[in-house]
């Protein structure tokens, strides 16, 4: 599923750590378990660049 599709049912604390923790190479179980029961997958223990980029794109603020 797409990341825009379980982004905004993720819980809080895993979006925090996601946004913190940008491009980590490896993710805590606990997050990993709230991407998956958000709708989400990790592929080899973290996301891919492309829903990176998306949580980064997300975190910043508009002008």
């Amino acid at each position: 599923m797409e990341i825009h599709l379980w982004w905004l049912a993720l819980e809080l604390r895993a979006k925090q750590w996601l946004r913190e923790n940008a491009g980590a190479a490896v993710v805590p179980a606990n997050v990993v378990a709230a991407v998956e029961a958000a709708g989400g997958a990790m592929t080899d223990g973290t996301l891919t660049q492309r829903e990176w980029d998306f949580i980064v794109t997300q975190s910043e603020f508009v002008d």
